[in-house]
């Protein structure tokens, strides 16, 4: 308010200035107006101590409305702040607890999860030890040249007991005149005669060079592979001369015999051996089986049987048919005789009906009598007599 009177005096004695400059030079009256200056003056003069108070004042209570205010904000900047810090604080607290719970809990799952495979890899090593141990006591097993061939045959039994009849083949016979050698297995195989062909069918397991040529492919030199390859033909072709020499006697066997590998990976690499498989077909007359390859031979000969079988039964089916033939044609003669039979009775039941009629007609005028009278007259034959 004080500021604004100020101002306005001001305003006032600017406006007096420009009044007193607008008359005329000639008119002035300086001595009125020096007067009314001085007048001016001194109230400028009284007004001035007035206004230097009063923008004093003013500008202390300018001030202290402004520290005041700046008071004010600041507390408020405070509170603000820590009322931010305090939120801050409870947030960061918050996250760091579930922050600290999910990890905690992902921690304790996957460690659990660890432990339950380490529990699992811990057995799978104790299985895959006693499987060592018994991969060892096997080994040690079918060391022994016997064992091997127990092995063998049983498991070539079971194969031919599943493809073929008890009564297709024979177990441990001998095969060839003059000689105490048994084969392990024959099969009967059909002939033109009743008398039956044997194909003998051994096994052999010569494992002892096959498991070092093995040795050799993962440890050794080219040299010992070599070395150890030629020694395993040589043991192959010393198993088919003795299943040549021992069990063929053609015409009561087969002029080819069976040698069964009880072991694909040894029938596999008998094969890689180059020329050694048509050689002991070429030179002993004896083929390669496997465990794969020995059914769907058998599946062969199970096929040639049925069609022996078939070709043998074929002079009977026709002898059968002659006989049916002739049965017929006995048969057609009876249907003939019945015929005739039954039309001669047929005629005579149509003489019957002609007698009938006639006698119905010559009896048509006589008068008829009641039922009772007639039944009187008359006795109804009985059931005996029907």
């Amino acid at each position: 308010m004080d500021i604004l009177i100020l101002i306005l005096l001001i305003v006032s004695v600017i406006l007096l200035l420009l009044n007193f400059f607008r008359k005329p030079v000639a008119r002035l009256d300086t001595g009125r107006f020096e007067e009314r200056l001085i007048r001016v003056e001194g109230a400028l003069d009284k007004l001035a101590p007035q206004i230097e108070t009063e923008f004093r004042e003013n500008r202390k209570e300018i001030s202290d409305n402004l520290q005041t205010v700046g008071r004010t904000l600041d507390s408020r900047v405070k509170l603000l702040q820590d009322d931010n810090n305090k939120k801050l604080e409870e947030m960061r607290l918050t996250v760091d607890e579930k922050l600290q719970q999910s990890v905690e809990k992902r921690f304790n799952d996957s460690f659990k999860l660890i432990s339950n495979q380490l529990t699992q890899v811990y057995q799978g090593l104790g299985e895959m030890k006693n499987l060592a141990h018994g991969v060892g006591d096997l080994k040690k097993v079918m060391e022994g040249v016997k064992t091997r061939g127990i092995y063998g045959e049983v498991q070539l039994g079971s194969i031919i007991s599943d493809c073929l009849n008890p009564n297709q083949y024979i177990e441990n016979i001998i095969t060839k005149t003059g000689t105490n050698d048994r084969v392990e297995f024959a099969i009967k195989m059909p002939g033109k005669t009743d008398d039956a062909v044997f194909l003998p069918i051994d096994s052999k397991f010569p494992v002892e060079n096959y498991a070092r040529l093995i040795h050799a492919y993962d440890n050794e030199g080219r040299t010992e592979i070599d070395k150890y390859r030629k020694a395993l033909t040589t043991d192959v072709k010393e198993q088919a001369k003795k299943i040549s020499t021992k069990y063929l006697d053609p015409p009561s066997t087969t002029d080819f015999g069976i040698m069964f590998v009880p072991t694909e990976s040894l029938y596999a690499e008998i094969l890689r051996i180059p020329g050694l498989s048509d050689e002991i077909r070429q030179k002993f007359n004896v083929v390669l089986a496997s465990p794969s390859t020995l059914p769907v031979i058998l599946s062969g000969l199970t096929m040639g049987f049925r069609s022996v079988a078939i070709e043998k039964r074929s002079a009977e089916v026709w002898q059968t048919l002659g006989a049916v033939k002739t049965q017929f044609t006995k048969f057609g003669d009876l249907l003939a005789a019945t015929r005739k039979k039954l039309e001669e009775t047929t005629n005579k039941i149509g003489a019957a009906e002609v007698t009938s009629r006639q006698i119905e007609r010559k009896l048509r005028d006589v008068e008829a009598l009641p039922a009772t009278d007639g039944s009187v007259a008359i006795e109804e034959p009985s059931e005996s007599m029907v």
